[in-house]
């Protein structure tokens, strides 16, 4: 979720590929009762299959099911010097360290040294943003659940100090504001970071320093953090791309920016992601799970964002809460829900390892295997010429790339039009966009993933944005 989709499109192109080495290793674990043996095996299955189909050459899972503990690991770590994957193994786990990030704001909360509802300001007097009012305004809870409404996706690398978040909040002064605060949910990187920055600011310390003392020692992850050198010794999974139908181990994109690591830059194990997952079931935690804030599509329909938790939707109006995360060739996606009692971790080191996650969990597979839950049905409906004519037009993104500044802000153009009764999008998005419930949309890339999108209306009822992966692309004219 780090990514941009134009990155993704292209990190991930030609990733539909045949089969990949399979070595698993059973990870000692609370005894599975043979009632649960048939649901288990089916989970192995399903995750071999769609390593071998998308050449992933590792993958480690942790499940929370009925009281019990199942942590495997599947495949190696390196296709050039295999080491069988454990539930140890690192993995960079990309987004779902917003989710630590609000685990340290609600800590913080806890102990009366935060408030989610004050302003910003509050904690960072000398904060500037492009818009005056929102600087004045805008405050913690809007930071954590994507509701800040300006450009997002920044990814400017302020080196390896301990300034260099602070250095990226000054930044922000550039990035412009796309949506009104507080009313819609737009994926921002940006925003967490910042959020980061208050934990910074609040405790006196740097950011890792503080989510290692609030968060990581407290729960005893021994296996997580964010700097390799102080994971020496430690098992870690290579980072892999695609190339000629087979992965290659590509350690340049394992480096990640210091300036986003609030947003994105924890390394766990399926482990330590359990017993974190564990934690957050408990009712200790349920006002993180609380007042979410706009809703609409994140890959799949949630009610909202709470304190970083995206609340996806069911067709049973049972929450999940859930986060998933993407860099470089490491993806993540952990799932809990709390009234079954219910959490998953998968970590893959394969750019198509959102394609084995889409498979397991995307699709609600998992949900409806271990907790009986299903996605809202989504059935694709053909749609006429003149109903398809108010979402056609050209839209705009933005993007901060890694080597850029944000004053330098790169624009994504994409075009939409009708085709087959539904809309094709060129440009930086190459998709079929299906209508299936009203502004509602089954979005298809060049792989054949498939996730759910939307439109988003302006006060007047007019289409003025498409939201892609939680993206907001402006509708122009």
């Amino acid at each position: 979720m780090l990514l941009s989709r134009r990155s993704m499109l292209r990190n991930t192109a030609g990733a539909i590929v045949a089969a990949a080495a399979t070595n698993r290793t059973l990870i000692p674990a609370l005894a599975v009762a043979p009632t649960h043996a048939t649901l288990f095996a089916g989970l192995d299955a399903k995750i071999e299959a769609a390593m071998a189909k998308y050449h992933i050459p590792g993958v480690a899972v942790g499940v929370f099911y009925n009281g019990r503990e199942y942590v495997r690991g599947y495949g190696v770590t390196n296709v050039e010097y295999p080491v069988a994957i454990d539930g140890d193994t690192l993995f960079r786990i990309g987004s779902v360290t917003k989710t630590f990030t609000g685990t340290s704001i609600m800590r913080l909360v806890g102990q009366g040294k935060l408030d989610l509802d004050a302003p910003v300001r509050t904690y960072l007097p000398s904060l500037a943003l492009a818009d005056p009012s929102v600087t004045a305004r805008v405050t913690v809870r809007q930071l954590l659940n994507h509701s800040a409404g300006w450009l997002g996706d920044d990814y400017a690398n302020y080196g390896r100090g301990d300034d260099a978040l602070s250095r990226f909040v000054a930044g922000m002064q550039y990035l412009p504001q796309l949506t009104p605060l507080g009313q819609i949910l737009a994926y921002n990187n940006a925003a967490v970071d910042l959020a980061g920055r208050v934990v910074e600011a609040v405790t006196d310390s740097p950011y890792e320093t503080a989510v290692a003392k609030l968060v990581l020692d407290p729960l005893g992850l021994t296996h997580s953090g964010f700097f390799t050198d102080a994971l020496i010794g430690y098992n870690i999974a290579g980072s892999h791309t695609i190339k000629d139908s087979k992965p290659v181990v590509d350690p340049a994109s394992w480096a990640f920016p210091r300036s986003l690591d609030a947003t994105g830059g924890l390394i766990s194990s399926a482990r330590d992601q359990l017993r974190y997952a564990r934690f957050q079931l408990s009712d200790a935690m349920a006002a993180m799970r609380s007042n979410p804030g706009p809703g609409g599509t994140l890959t799949m329909e949630v009610d909202g964002v709470c304190v970083t938790w995206w609340q996806r939707r069911t067709a049973e109006g049972v929450p999940v809460f859930q986060h998933m995360g993407s860099w470089g060739g490491q993806n993540s996606d952990l799932l809990f829900v709390p009234s079954r009692n219910f959490a998953m971790v998968i970590l893959t080191n394969s750019t198509t390892g959102p394609m084995l996650i889409g498979a397991i969990d995307r699709s609600g597979w998992a949900l409806h295997h271990f907790a009986g839950l299903h996605d809202p049905p989504a059935v694709p409906k053909m749609l006429s010429s003149a109903q398809l004519a108010p979402y056609e037009g050209r839209y705009k993104g933005w993007i901060v790339p890694p080597d850029g500044t944000p004053e330098k802000i790169t624009e994504l153009a994409v075009e939409l039009r009708a085709a087959n009764g539904g809309l094709r999008a060129t440009g930086d998005l190459e998709l079929n966009l299906a209508f299936y419930r009203g502004d509602y949309l089954l979005t298809t890339d060049a792989q054949g993933s498939v996730k759910r999108s939307d439109f988003v209306r302006a006060a007047d009822g007019r289409i003025a944005w498409l939201r892609d992966g939680g993206r907001i692309y402006q509708r122009q004219g």
